[in-house]
């Protein structure tokens, strides 16, 4: 999701570092690492929730709107 893939042009690979770095700052206990492991939406609202105690329900709509117009 926000590592590189090869190929990707030097937009796209600021853009998803810019992503990382807003997913870090909204989810604080995310480490670099734990973010460029992540593959897809459901991986994030799953580190989010476990990190967090948070329902599912709660992280999966908080999640769902911070990926609003984002495009990995």
């Amino acid at each position: 999701m926000f590592g590189y893939r090869g190929g990707e042009s030097s937009d796209t690979v600021v853009r998803k570092r810019e992503y990382m770095v807003d997913a870090m700052k909204r989810w604080p206990f995310l480490t670099r690492y734990d973010v460029t492991t992540i593959h897809n939406q459901q991986q994030l609202a799953t580190l989010v929730r476990d990190r967090s105690g948070r329902s599912k329900i709660h992280t999966d709509r908080e999640v769902n709107d911070w990926m609003i117009g984002k495009t990995f």
